[in-house]
């Protein structure tokens, strides 16, 4: 079975067309899945902060019923102490 030249011209001008569309245009593929792995990403900063504040919302909750939790937290966030406390600072080199 012979192919015809017309067949040929179709088949290589569909493929020509075709790369054309999905790689050389503005919106192109690349760009689809640049912004599907974007779209991703945002989405799992959301939940990480959706979380974040979930736990906030927790301590908030904690600290504003509890006067030891409220304690504990300044003692160690601000370093306050009562008269007579030693306190000792270990420098932190994990930041």
């Amino acid at each position: 079975m012979k192919k015809s030249p017309l067949l040929k011209y179709v088949l290589w001008s569909t493929v020509a067309f075709l790369v054309i569309i999905l790689f050389f245009r503005h919106d192109n593929l690349i760009r689809w899945i640049r912004a599907g792995f974007t779209i991703r990403k945002q989405e799992r900063q959301i939940e990480w902060y959706n979380k974040e504040i979930s736990d906030l919302d927790k301590q908030i909750e904690a600290m504003s019923t509890d006067r030891d939790t409220l304690e504990k937290f300044a003692r160690e966030t601000f370093l306050f102490a009562e008269p007579g406390d030693d306190v000792y600072l270990i420098p932190d080199d994990t930041k």
